[in-house]
């Protein structure tokens, strides 16, 4: 079975992979962005299955996803994440995905879904979509107006400011004022560890 894991933690890279390495008839590649996710694809595909981290380097949310199924011809590609809500994953089913997995699935679980989806169904673990969400605002969120949210979400994903002012329709001398408030109510040194910061947080 030939698999691609895209994300941009190595330690999780790593550590679906070594699941994976127990298992027979696995052939795995990766990459740690979407961008190098694609030039894969377009080198090597199509893959039985193709794996992308949501909140990775430029996947820009779910339009990674769509532009991914073109790129491996209509096979199977997944969502995986640590962050994403229950309402991304219904969005990314609806859109195609043949799954969302949570990073916290154990090792048996992922790997027959791993095996599920490359058969051509779709997975979703029953009690991640029926667990209802929690309605408590993240204490960083707290600290952030709805802009800044929006802004930092764009770093998340790994936007420039030219990218993020385009997709707020604002002016990107604005944005570059919303990364410098970020950075201090985030205690952050640069914009990169304003992203870092969201995304170990559970923000995105």
């Amino acid at each position: 079975m030939k698999l691609l894991i895209a994300d941009d933690h190595e330690l999780v890279r790593d550590t679906i992979c070594a699941f994976l390495a127990q298992e027979p008839g696995f052939d795995i590649a990766v990459a740690a962005d979407f961008p190098e996710a694609a030039a894969r694809m377009q080198r090597e595909a199509p893959f039985d299955l193709v794996l992308l981290d949501y909140s990775m380097p430029g996947m820009n949310g779910l339009e990674g996803l769509t532009k991914a199924r073109t790129l491996n011809f209509g096979s199977p590609v997944a969502i995986i994440s640590g962050t994403a809500s229950r309402a991304v994953a219904e969005e990314a089913l609806a859109s195609g995905a043949a799954g969302f997995l949570p990073k916290t699935l154990p090792a048996k679980t992922l790997v027959h879904a791993i095996r599920f989806m490359a058969a051509g169904e779709q997975y979703a673990p029953v009690q991640f979509l029926t667990d209802k969400e929690e309605t408590k605002i993240h204490p960083l969120a707290e600290k952030l107006t709805k802009r800044e949210m929006e802004v930092l979400q764009g770093l998340a994903e790994g936007q420039s400011n030219k990218e993020i002012a385009r997709g707020l329709d604002l002016q990107e001398v604005t944005v570059k004022l919303h990364v410098k408030t970020l950075c201090r109510k985030l205690e952050a040194k640069n914009r990169t560890m304003a992203a870092m910061i969201a995304k170990e947080a559970g923000l995105f």
